[in-house]
Formats: C-alpha cells, structure tokens, sequence
C-alpha cells in the first residue's frame, strides 16, 4: 500500500467516518447512544412502513427475475464456469449473511417471542409459541437473503458479463450514467456501503466475542471481563486477517467449508438428542404458518393499534439486513462468478433460507420444549431472553452430550465469526480500492486491524449497542439505492444481447480493471 492510495477519498473519508464514530462513541458514549436511538426511531417509527415495502419488493424482484428470460443469462462471458464448487459457494456464502447469527439467535429469539409475542396473543401459551416459530422463520428466511441478492445479483452481472469495478455504485451505472458513477454521487455510495460494512462487522465482532466469553465462563469458568474479551478479540482477529490476506481460495473459502460441515454435524446431533417430534411438528406447523401468512407478516404494520413488538423485532431486523445488504451483496458477487442468474437467485436465497428455517426448527423447539414442559423454571426463561450469548449454552446443557455439544458450538462460533470478519476486511479492500477485486494484503490488514481496535475501543465504553442502531439508520439511504439497483439492473438485462460481454471481440475493457491488471490498487 502506498501514499497515492490515501488520495482514494472513498477509502480516506470511509476510514475517517468510522473512526470519528467510534471516538464519539467512547469519548461521548451518553450523548452518542442518545443521538443513535433518535435517529433509528425516528426511522423506524415514521418509515417502518417503508422497509416493510421495500424487503417484500426484494423477494418480489428476485422471483420475477428468477422466472423470466433474464434467469439464462450468465455472470460471466458466456463460456464460463463456476469458481467454486457448488458446496463451497454456499458454505461461504451462508457463513458471511448470517452463520453466527443463527448461533446467537437460534434458542433466544423464539424464547423471546414466546414470552413477549405480537399484540393479541397472550404470553407463555400454546399460540404464542406457535407464533415465535413463524416469527423466527419469517426473519430468518426468504427475507433477508432476497436482500443480498438484489445487490449481489447485480454486482456480479456487472463485475464479470460487463468487466466493471466490484463497488456498490457500478451497479446504479445504467440508471445514472457512467459520469456520475464515477463522479461524486457515487463515491458517496461507496462510501455509505464502507461505513455500514464498518459498523456491522464491528458490531457483530463485539457481539460474538461476548457470546464465546459467555461460552467459555459456562464451560470452563473463565470470568466474563474486558481483558478476556480483548484477548478474544486479538486471537481471532490474528486468524481472520490472515485468511483475508491468504485469499479466498486459500483461506475464506477452507474456514467455511469447515463452517458448514460442524453446524451439519451439530444440528444432526441435536436433532438426535432433543425433542425430535416437536422438532418435526414445529417445523411443518411453522412453514405452514410461514407460507400462509407470508403476506400479511410482510406488510403487518398497524394505523391504529400497538405496532411496538413489530417495531421492536421485525422492522429492526428488516433494516439491519438493509445495513448488511452491500458488505454481504459485495462478497457474494464476488464469489459467484460463471453462475447463471436463476441458479444465482435459487443458490442465494432459497437453500440460505431453507437451511436457517431447518435450524430454527431444530434450536427453537429445544428451548421452547424446555420453556412449555416447566423443565425449567420462570426465571430461566426469561434470563434466556434476555442474555441471547448465555441462554444457548443454558439450554444444552439440559439434553444428553450437552457439555460437548457445547464446546463444538463454541467451536462453530468462532469459524462463524471469523469467516464474517475475513469477508468484511476482503469486501472493505474491494470497496476501498476502486472495486479491486483482488485488493493488497496491506489495505486488507489495515481494515482488519481498525475493525478490531474500534471493536476493543467500543467493547471498553459500552458503546457497540448504539454504534449497531447508527449503522442501521445511517443505512436507510439504502432502501433507495437498492430501489434504483433493481431498476438498474433490469435495464441492463434487457439490453444484455445488445451490448458487447466480457470474451466478446468488440468488449471494450473499463480503464478502472486495466489498472488493476498493471498491478495498481488505488
């Protein structure tokens, strides 16, 4: 890396945000987490509505994409392959969107639902169970990954068929015109997708590093404190950059094969050893439930009566999958080179899907089994709710092989988080240096080292809470520029036979990737 690099302002002004953010955050931590909880409600309060359109119009686009005459086309020349294996592809795909989400969420949330569900149905029942796995599998499911598809979809169209820089505003091009992709309208949307990958990475990695302290003080006793949280966060940061500079084919693609591979096994486990007929009966009661009332979850803001617990769950989720849309869209295109659009789309979303819903069914009846039985009390209950990275390990430990099953999961925890972290420091080097789809190792260990020094900074102030609702708010411009992104895409589509392809004998390469082939990384 060197001097001309600072000179990127996407990459400067993405670095100065954050940072700025995050000193905020310490120095002023009462004022910072005033400032993020006014701007996520009022976001959210007065545009819940908004991401409640904007998410079902993502599912929408996908399928009618995925359907029509644009599911042939390639993301690539014509002739191309694959880069990854079918089960790599999605091993890496699924441990970036959300892998230690699941691990995080799996018991806690349907708990959570269970003993505080949607108005109208009364707490710690037979209804409001049923309820939490519909919830569940509505926030888990098709949702969220038509999300990343949107801006995967077109990233990868334009990346490898159209021989563009691998940047979120490449994708806007045929709406805005090729002068103000390049000019400062998209720059400031590189830089917005810089500081959400940022923030979510950064938050997620606080996060994960309290649920493996949490882990660790449940199995072996190890206290829960900042300094053992710092040393968590050293190790693991030691592992994911170096992944992240070995590369994908060498690093972040071994972590999640390996990744798959142990949730397989843990989930097979459970299955075994938990209550496999409620495991089964939520399961095709909750796809019913699902599928049934897909449209009526999606757009089920009330005018009139108490919309708290959807404001509190489902619109949160809603807009923290928007915050994660351009750092996992970014690596997905990525990885997703020779795939054909439907393949793509079924690849992204559907089998992601399906496989979170599978992992609900399985974790939530465990703990909502416990929960309904009185095999535990109250109290137990709620602690669950209430401290998500402890109520996993809580939970386990009432079924045979608890122990070790736990220490896998643990295990599963930290490949989950790192294969999250060495994808964000990746997509933070594409972003930062022009769309570089192979960017430096010095640009990918500088990201690294401040996602993980801010990490440690926030985790001493208390500050990772609202540093996640400012990157959630600050993300809502991302509702519109995926809205343009769709249409951009679909326009391109339309003319794909019209204009030349990467491979094709009049493809005219962009002056952006010439640099990068003479080994230019600005």
């Amino acid at each position: 890396m060197n001097a001309n690099e600072f000179k990127n302002p996407v990459f400067l002004i993405g670095l100065i945000l954050a940072g700025g953010l995050s000193i905020w955050g310490i120095v002023g931590t009462e004022s910072f987490t005033e400032a993020a909880g006014a701007m996520f409600t009022f976001f959210t309060t007065d545009f819940g509505w908004l991401y409640l359109i904007a998410m079902l119009s993502f599912v929408i686009f996908v399928i009618a994409i995925a359907c029509s005459k644009y599911g042939n086309i390639k993301l690539g020349p014509d002739d191309s392959k694959p880069e990854y294996s079918t089960v790599s592809w999605f091993a890496m795909l699924f441990g970036c969107g959300m892998g230690v989400g699941l691990v995080f969420w799996g018991i806690a949330e349907p708990i959570s639902h269970y003993i505080g569900p949607i108005a109208g149905i009364e707490p710690g029942t037979p209804e409001a169970a049923r309820f939490a796995m519909e919830a569940s599998f509505m926030h888990w499911g098709i949702h969220p990954w038509a999300n990343y598809a949107v801006v995967g979809l077109a990233l990868a169209y334009f990346q490898f068929r159209k021989g563009k820089p691998g940047l979120v505003s490449t994708a806007l091009e045929p709406l805005i015109g090729e002068k103000n992709t390049r000019g400062g309208l998209g720059k400031l949307v590189d830089i917005l997708a810089v500081f959400a990958t940022v923030a979510g990475v950064v938050t997620s990695l606080g996060l994960g590093v309290l649920q493996i302290n949490a882990g660790l003080n449940y199995l072996f006793g190890i206290p829960v404190e900042l300094i053992i949280q710092i040393i968590i966060i050293v190790v693991i940061s030691l592992i994911y950059i170096s992944s992240s500079v070995i590369g994908i084919d060498r690093g972040i693609k071994v972590i999640g094969d390996l990744n798959l591979y142990i949730a397989i096994g843990i989930m097979a486990v459970c299955f075994i050893v938990g209550p496999k007929i409620d495991v089964l009966n939520n399961f095709v009661c909750g796809i019913g439930d699902y599928i049934g009332n897909f449209f009526t979850s999606s757009l089920g803001m009330t005018g009139y009566g108490d919309n708290g617990w959807m404001l509190g769950w489902r619109i949160f989720y809603w807009a923290w999958w928007i915050a994660w849309a351009p750092f996992v869209g970014v690596f997905i295109a990525r990885i997703s080179k020779g795939r054909t659009v439907r393949e793509f789309i079924l690849g992204v979303v559907l089998v992601p899907a399906f496989a979170s819903i599978i992992w609900f069914a399985v974790f939530g009846s465990m703990g909502l089994t416990l929960a309904t039985s009185g095999a535990i009390d109250t109290a137990a209950v709620e602690s669950i709710a209430a401290a998500p990275e402890t109520g996993l390990f809580l939970v386990l430990g009432q079924y045979p092989l608890g122990m070790i099953i736990s220490v896998v999961t643990l295990v599963l925890i930290c490949t989950f988080f790192i294969t999250s972290a060495n994808s964000g420091t990746f997509v933070l080097g594409m972003l930062s240096s022009k769309g570089n789809l192979n960017p430096a190792a010095g640009k990918k260990i500088l990201w690294g080292v401040v996602q993980s020094a801010l990490a440690v900074a926030l985790l001493m102030a208390g500050g990772l809470k609202p540093l996640q609702t400012i990157s959630i708010a600050a993300a809502f411009p991302f509702i519109f520029i995926m809205v343009g992104i769709m249409v951009a895409t679909v326009k391109a589509f339309a003319k794909d036979g019209e204009t030349p392809n990467v491979g094709d004998p009049d493809f005219v390469p962009d002056s952006r990737m010439l640099e990068f082939e003479e080994g230019e990384t600005a």
